[in-house]
């Protein structure tokens, strides 16, 4: 079976770019199972009932989300009544929605697992113990992880850790797609950050001059989304339907 993973959808733009192009993506590289990134979806980041129905209607199967997931407190109802947009597993149980979904094709069956790191971000239940936690719920071997950090060394950590346990781990939230992706010893695929779908003149899909004023000034400056042409980005993943182990990770990109 082959997964679609795709990193981190970037308001308005990025939006409309999924919905014009993600059809004829699925279809060229014959896509099974589709998983997007929709935590900076709405428009000012974070996720709305309306940018995660935008991206569900356009091909996403499962959406995952990070850090910005509970900024727009819209979310939170839909968050319950909708099992396949995630938030991380490592958030209090208290907390609106799920880290897991099982996504049920017939021939097959898929887990998809939401974590956030720790390292420079919010001090949640740490993502190894949770993802162990979490596994113990899971009876199929093909598993998915959206590891939400911004660490490098924290996300390599914990696709070792999870080696052999989990067909593929990829990390998001930093927007830049990395050139690291490998098979680990255990048959596990991984790459330290998907990037984004978003705008390509950009800095992390905000115009330019927002970031430099808050870099010269320090002072706080509103993120505006930039405009212009976009890129899709993200991994294409193919794996063992019995085994569960990857058989080849390849980054993708879109324009």
């Amino acid at each position: 079976m082959r997964v679609l993973a795709i990193g981190d959808v970037v308001g308005a733009p990025g939006c409309e770019f999924v919905r014009r192009r993600l059809p004829e993506i699925k279809r060229q590289l014959s896509a099974d199972l589709t998983i997007v990134n929709g935590e900076n979806s709405a428009v000012g980041n974070g996720i709305l009932p309306s940018s995660a129905a935008h991206l569900l209607d356009s091909g996403a199967d499962v959406i995952t989300t990070g850090n910005h997931v509970f900024k727009r407190r819209e979310i939170y109802p839909y968050l319950e009544e909708t099992p396949q947009v995630l938030r991380p597993g490592n958030y209090p149980p208290s907390c609106p929605g799920s880290g897991v979904y099982l996504y049920d094709a017939g021939r097959w069956r898929a887990a998809v697992i939401n974590l956030q790191g720790t390292v420079f971000m919010d001090g949640l239940e740490n993502p190894f113990t949770a993802a162990d936690r979490l596994l113990k719920e899971i009876d199929t071997p093909l598993v998915f992880v959206d590891f939400h950090g911004e660490a490098t060394s924290e996300k390599l950590a914990l696709a070792n850790y999870l080696d052999g346990r989990v067909t593929a781990l990829w990390g998001t939230h930093t927007h830049v797609q990395t050139a690291d992706e490998q098979i680990l010893p255990g048959g596990t695929g991984c790459i330290t950050d998907l990037g984004m779908t978003g705008p390509v003149r950009s800095v992390l899909g905000v115009k330019p001059d927002c970031v430099i004023q808050r870099f010269l000034t320090r002072m706080p400056t509103r993120f505006e989304t930039a405009d212009g042409p976009c890129a899709l980005c993200g991994v294409l993943i193919e794996a063992d339907e019995k085994t569960g182990q990857c058989v080849q990770i390849k980054r993708i990109r879109f324009e």
